[in-house]
């Protein structure tokens, strides 16, 4: 597949991945993807990450029911980047971090110190079993 070669993959074969919501704009959380995370990514038109930790293929929302629909795909200039356009499903608004809120970037710099901006929406010990 000639789009998964155009990519230039890191020396563990992996690509970052920023999903961004397509309705407002948020970025939602960051990740990465192989190259079967990503090819499946694009044919199931739902998100697919690399877990490194787990060290597997990790279906965005496989044990909370937050999964991202996504409507593009796209290769910043040094095509070393993925963005999805996604849509965050399984609770309103969507729930994109573990620990509850809607996007990863929760913790604003100030005063010298990183605060949480953005509230819990939904318990993490409720959505995680």
């Amino acid at each position: 597949m000639k789009w998964l070669d155009q990519i230039k993959w890191d020396a563990q074969g992996l690509v970052p991945v920023i999903a961004q919501e397509a309705s407002t704009g948020d970025v939602l959380m960051f990740a990465w993807m192989n190259r079967e995370a990503l090819h499946k990514t694009a044919e199931l038109k739902r998100a697919v990450y690399f877990s490194r930790s787990r060290n597997k293929l990790w279906f965005k929302g496989e044990e909370s029911g937050h999964v991202q629909t996504v409507h593009e795909m796209r290769l910043d200039c040094d095509n070393d980047v993925v963005l999805l356009k996604v849509t965050q499903l399984g609770h309103e608004p969507g729930i994109a971090c573990h620990t509850g809120r809607h996007s990863c970037f929760f913790q604003q710099y100030q005063n010298g110190e990183w605060t949480a901006t953005e509230p819990v929406l939904k318990d993490p010990e409720t959505i995680y079993k």
